[in-house]
């Protein structure tokens, strides 16, 4: 779970992970658009209390993704060592679309993020950024990936991605149909 500012008091601290655990609850029910209203209410503060801690849905939806940002970094830093370095960059764009799918609107609030450096929720995606540049520059000195495919642009793509398939539920293998169709595009 995302850490609470060190140096915080005790009651703030649980006021924190109680916002940041009801968030990710609502988020998962009713998509990022949730109510923070409804997110303070479920956390027992007011919603006073929780712009306090997160002074808007970004910086909320920031602290709700963190655990799954550290992991996709985890994996990404696997992923390194793979000997197939473009497989290495499709399993880690995959884990992407998976993960961005977990909440209705997350893929939304990243493209929008991304446009906005200032954001809490695009602070989030610089680390992704240089991660999966990494993946993307093994690939490309194995020749897999034409040279001038960038990972901001992957990143978009992969939300493009789990935009789609979030929006048409009836067809659970659009996201791996649509990223199939991105990555032969992306071949040399």
């Amino acid at each position: 779970m995302a850490k609470p500012p060190a140096g915080m008091r005790a009651d703030a601290r649980r006021n924190h992970e109680r916002l940041v655990s009801e968030a990710r609850a609502a988020f998962a029910e009713y998509g990022a658009d949730a109510s923070l209203e409804d997110v303070a209410r479920r956390a027992g503060v007011g919603i006073g209390t929780l712009y306090r801690h997160f002074p808007n849905r970004h910086a909320l939806l920031s602290a709700v993704f963190a655990d799954a940002v550290s992991d996709l970094l985890d994996l990404s830093s696997e992923l390194l060592d793979d000997p197939q370095p473009c497989t290495a960059l499709v399993a880690w764009l995959r884990a992407i679309i998976t993960h961005a799918g977990e909440y209705r609107g997350l893929s939304r609030a990243l493209m929008a993020a991304s446009h906005d450096e200032a954001s809490a929720l695009a602070r989030c995606s610089g680390p992704m950024r240089e991660a999966g540049s990494r993946l993307l520059a093994r690939a490309q000195q194995a020749g897999a990936v034409r040279p001038d495919v960038s990972i901001v642009d992957l990143l978009q793509l992969t939300n493009a991605i789990a935009l789609a398939a979030e929006e048409t539920p009836g067809d659970p293998e659009l996201a791996d149909r649509l990223l199939t169709l991105t990555l032969r595009g992306l071949k040399i």
